[in-house]
């Protein structure tokens, strides 16, 4: 199995970014974190590993609320991020799922 590259930092342009709640971004990194136990626990199928992200993916569909309250918002910076970051992990494990596949369900 192969680990996760633990000297990546998951979503480091939003944590830099005082715009985004430390928080919500810990929240956010939470769901990605279960993509990455999936894949270090060994799945490669393709089809598996794209359901989790779609439930991922509506999880944080699911935080906007939260930041609006926080008056903040899932805008250009953090979907560029949050791809970004998801873009990596796919490309770390080897899972040959395109980017805009793989946040489908996203709606920010």
């Amino acid at each position: 199995m192969k680990a996760f590259d633990s000297n990546y930092q998951l979503l480091d342009e939003m944590y830099e970014d005082e715009y985004f709640p430390d928080f919500l971004v810990d929240k956010v990194k939470n769901e990605l974190q279960k993509v990455i136990d999936l894949l270090e626990n060994g799945e490669t199928d393709t089809e598996a590993v794209q359901e989790k992200l779609d439930e991922v993916i509506c999880a944080i569909n699911d935080l906007q609320d939260e930041f609006d309250e926080n008056d903040s918002e899932i805008e250009t910076v953090a979907r560029d991020c949050i791809g970004e970051t998801v873009a990596y992990i796919l490309e770390r494990f080897g899972i040959p799922i395109d980017i805009e596949e793989a946040i489908r369900e996203r709606d920010w």
